[in-house]
């Protein structure tokens, strides 16, 4: 899995692209009229904060020269109108934050609901993680759990910051370049015995000053954008194998794992370490001149019209009000210096969020090879090809038929495909092509089943509500699948899967089909972890109950004593160098038992 940023770095105008096709879908969304007016309300309070501002650039004027005049009545009529413009400034302020956080926050939730809605359909859940460890597909998205949960916020966040923090440097350019131009009079020098005056010199000095400030900025935080990426990456993978550790420490500390781990876990966050001190220095180096600048550029009005001011040209008042508009021009031009750091973030984030979303856009545009019928009254197949993510067929052209009243045994060795052929038939294996028919509301059974936490009720009755089935039918599921001591603790919350043993959360899951009594059951290894005697008593119980349903039963199964309870065998048997299988390593031969 590649660690870096793609080799082509985008252009300013893609990257536009790309944030637009992120954000257009919530201002098109069933929300489009509530967020379209909170955001021209948040435009229209920029706007606001910027009149303010002129207001507060006109009354430095008046208020340093009636100092400089010892004017006391205007002194403090001025003091009463900064009242009014404190006032209105702080009320702007406290309403634009409150309206642009309800607007990040309904956008997100949005915007969350959304990709999870995709992520959750269709299996593309299932399928985006499959691809990641396709051979032919290195650059399928990663930690789908991070971009969900945390560039999604930051997406919103800084996206909006920003976007309103640019429009506001925006309209201050233009408001506040007329009156610098205006007070800043005219520059005069002589070269080459000619005389030359540059109208509006402060203003081109801001420009000048801005500009010079920009390039170097670029340069010197370029590297950002990457390190950010990859600092994203890092501290997703070290938070994946925490989880992950969590998940499966009884298998860890059973296997006495805990070095192994901590290594794996140590060589994570040496990742995260190694490229955080990388972007520290990176950061260092901007905010050296970042603030290096911003300090200069306090100074550098009062240098420049000093002259002016010492002969007698300007008063105190305009001297004050030339630094505040050569600040706030300043303080325009200079948004991507102030902000250089916040938009590498912003980058790295859209990056993601973009790659993860062309993954799930790509994954439900696809074309399916596999026909899958799922109201039929028998499993069939017809010419079915079952392959590896990378490729590698493990069967071709199996033509398989299960009828109501059968019970088929798969067996084969390890890694032959048993898992993978169930799969198929559920059609959640998108690496299949053919045809398959299979009985509607058939039950697939997974070895390891999944346990999810809260009650015990919810956990045996899941993916279905606890509600459709009475206390009695929870029980007496429960006692069936030799799980009496857990008939009293429905109620009960707990982390299961932590709580439970293998060979309890196996019977669990039998208690789950005992519960929901299917007619057609696909069974992988769900015995593995019991005993030979509860493996008898249970396997009789599932087939009595298929066969009463007038269904069919398929098991996966390595043990010989399972195969009393099926009346068919299939064999995935190598296939031999040079035999005609379309290139499949096995092959599928069926036997009465």
């Amino acid at each position: 899995m590649s660690l870096s940023v793609p080799a082509r770095a985008a252009t300013f105008a893609q990257v536009l692209r790309r944030v637009f096709a992120l954000a257009a879908p919530y201002f098109r969304s069933e929300e489009k009229w509530r967020a379209r007016a909170m955001l021209l309300g948040i435009v229209a309070l920029n706007l606001f904060y910027v009149y303010v501002a002129v207001l507060g650039n006109q009354w430095y004027g008046r208020f340093y020269d009636a100092l400089q005049n010892k004017d006391s009545a205007v002194f403090w009529r001025e003091v009463g109108v900064f009242g009014w413009i404190a006032f209105a400034n702080i009320a702007v302020q406290v309403l634009k934050f409150y309206v642009t956080q309800l607007l990040q926050l309904r956008w997100r939730t949005w915007m969350t609901r959304d990709y999870l809605s995709r992520w959750m359909s269709d299996r593309t859940f299932y399928h985006l993680e499959l691809a990641r460890y396709a051979n032919n597909d290195g650059q399928a998205p990663d930690n789908p759990d991070q971009r969900i949960q945390e560039d999604m916020q930051l997406f919103t966040d800084y996206t909006m910051t920003l976007s309103m923090g640019l429009l506001n440097a925006v309209v201050t350019l233009v408001s506040f370049v007329g009156i610098l131009w205006a007070l800043s009079g005219s520059f005069a020098f002589s070269m080459g015995g000619s005389s030359y005056q540059i109208a509006g010199a402060m203003v081109w000095l801001a420009v000048a000053y801005c500009v010079v400030g920009t390039v170097i900025t670029h340069f010197i935080g370029r590297p950002l954008i990457g390190t950010n990426f990859r600092q994203q990456r890092f501290e997703a993978d070290f938070r994946h194998h925490l989880v992950r550790v969590r998940e499966y420490s009884e298998a860890i500390a059973l296997d006495k794992g805990e070095k192994v781990e901590h290594g794996q876990l140590d060589l994570r966050f040496g990742s995260v370490l190694r490229n955080y001190l990388v972007l520290i220095k990176q950061q260092k180096n901007l905010i050296t001149f970042t603030s290096f600048f911003g300090q200069a550029a306090v100074i550098f009005p009062f240098l420049v019209a000093a002259p002016r001011f010492f002969s007698g040209a300007i008063q105190l008042g305009q001297l004050m009000q030339i630094s505040s508009a050569f600040g706030k021009v300043q303080d325009s031009l200079s948004w991507f210096v102030d902000n250089y750091d916040r938009v590498a973030v912003w980058r790295a984030t859209t990056d993601r969020l973009t790659s993860f979303d062309d993954a799930m856009r790509a994954h439900a545009a696809r074309s399916q090879s596999l026909e899958r019928d799922g109201t039929a009254p028998v499993l069939q197949t017809g010419d079915l090809t079952v392959a590896l993510p990378n490729g590698t067929s493990l069967l071709a052209g199996a033509a398989l038929a299960v009828q109501p009243g059968d019970s088929v045994l798969l067996q084969g060795p390890s890694g032959s495909g048993k898992s993978t052929l169930f799969r198929t038939f559920a059609g959640i294996w998108p690496f299949a092509r053919g045809h398959v028919r299979v009985p509607e509301g058939a039950v697939f059974m997974p070895q390891r089943p999944y346990v999810p936490d809260g009650t015990l009720r919810n956990a045996l009755a899941y993916p279905q509500p606890a509600a459709n089935y009475s206390d009695a039918e929870l029980r007496q599921a429960l006692v069936d699948a030799l799980l009496p001591d857990l008939a009293s603790r429905l109620d009960d919350s707990d982390a299961w899967s932590q709580k439970l043993s293998g060979g309890e959360q196996q019977r669990l899951s039998i208690a789950r089909v005992l519960l929901k009594k299917p007619s057609w059951l696909f069974a992988d290894e769900i015995t593995s972890a019991l005993d030979a005697e509860a493996e008898g008593v249970l396997y009789k119980r599932l087939s009595d109950r298929v066969k009463a349903a007038g269904g069919a039963m398929v098991s996966i199964a390595h043990r010989a004593a399972v195969g009393d309870f099926h009346n068919q065998r299939w064999a995935l048997v190598p296939q031999l160098e040079g035999a005609p299988a379309g290139g499949a390593r096995y092959r599928l031969e069926t036997a009465a038992t």
